[in-house]
């Protein structure tokens, strides 16, 4: 039986032993999981999610033949069912944790710009940061049949935004961030987060005192220099740096943390569950507690939301990870885009 781990004992052990994963869980109790989640419902903290919107379209049907004109399958349409997506995904998960949310995003002048703005607002988001554009609103169209994808349609112009629209969106970020107690940048690579709103928003952000959460993409992966916690993913990480990252390496993580100028890296592991690394050296390993995945679609959109909602109410950053973390393995057993509440995060800290 190997010995505790130190206080900051490198990653490598963690891997080796297990030790560090089981400390890092341990240190959230029950009792104090229920607090931070109460004081979330309590309090309704505001948090501003900045991002790119999406709106996504699944039509089911069923599949009895080929077609005449190609060798493609003709899908019967049964079902046709609409899902916000991307930053407007986060929204969602914001509120059902209990925050209130004001989306900060582009959204075109169409109807599927009409009915996203109609579902956030079924859910209780604020829509005064909706900035209307001349571009459609990002849609992905899925046709599914007997359960499986058949094809994936995008609607969708990504190119950065320009002009008077950057402008409109930096009044918005201004006015949003103003009111809030945490931000949530939400990188699509749809054109929202150009380098001057993201240096805007988190700048006004530092001033104000307020935590910032970061869920990025490649396209200005180094552009967010001074947020509170950076949650990319493997791939995008090693996509972004052009090398492979071992994550069970001691020294390897701290290093990337310094170039990124963040408080926290939050390095998410799929199955391996996640890596906290922070600026006073820590470095803690969460494993995963999912029990069954299902579809691991919009897991990281829940991860994001509640480790701002943590935050936002006082939580440590290895506190939010632990219960963001929580929340992922909930997610995961579910179909789809799906939100999380923290009954179902209590009880699955039970387990």
């Amino acid at each position: 039986m190997p010995a505790p781990p130190e206080e900051n004992q490198p990653l490598a052990y963690a891997a080796a032993s297990g030790e560090l994963s089981r400390m890092a869980l341990s240190r959230l109790d029950h009792a104090r999981l229920k607090l931070l989640l109460e004081s979330i419902s309590a309090r309704a903290p505001r948090i501003a999610v900045l991002g790119d919107a999406m709106l996504d379209l699944y039509l089911r049907g069923d599949v009895d033949r080929i077609s005449p004109e190609a060798p493609v399958p003709v899908v019967r349409v049964r079902e046709r069912r609409y899902a916000l997506g991307g930053a407007a995904n986060v929204a969602q998960n914001v509120l059902a944790v209990g925050a209130r949310c004001e989306l900060v995003a582009a959204v075109g002048r169409d109807t599927a710009g009409a009915q996203l703005r109609e579902m956030l607002a079924e859910r209780g988001a604020e829509p005064q940061g909706l900035v209307d554009c001349d571009r459609p609103t990002t849609t992905k169209t899925r046709v599914v049949a007997r359960g499986q994808q058949v094809v994936r349609v995008d609607e969708e112009i990504d190119a950065d935004l320009s002009g008077d629209e950057v402008t409109r969106l930096l009044d918005a970020v201004a006015r949003a961030v103003a009111k809030a107690d945490a931000l949530i940048l939400e990188d699509y690579n749809k054109g929202v987060l150009v380098p001057a709103v993201i240096q805007a928003a988190i700048a006004a952000a530092r001033t104000k005192g307020i935590p910032v959460v970061v869920d990025p993409k490649f396209r200005n992966f180094f552009e967010y220099r001074g947020c509170t916690v950076f949650k990319p993913n493997r791939r995008e990480l090693e996509s972004a740096l052009g090398a492979a990252v071992d994550v069970n390496a001691p020294q390897a993580l701290p290093q990337v943390l310094a170039r990124l100028d963040a408080d926290h890296l939050l390095l998410t592991l799929s199955e391996q569950g996640m890596a906290l690394i922070s600026r006073d050296g820590g470095v803690e390993r969460i494993p995963t507690t999912a029990r069954e995945v299902y579809d691991v679609v919009g897991a990281g959109d829940t991860v994001t939301a509640y480790l701002a909602a943590v935050l936002a109410v006082g939580g440590t950053a290895l506190e939010a990870a632990i219960v963001a973390n929580y929340a992922a393995g909930v997610q995961v057993g579910k179909a789809g885009a799906a939100v999380v509440h923290p009954a179902e995060v209590l009880a699955a800290a039970q387990h």
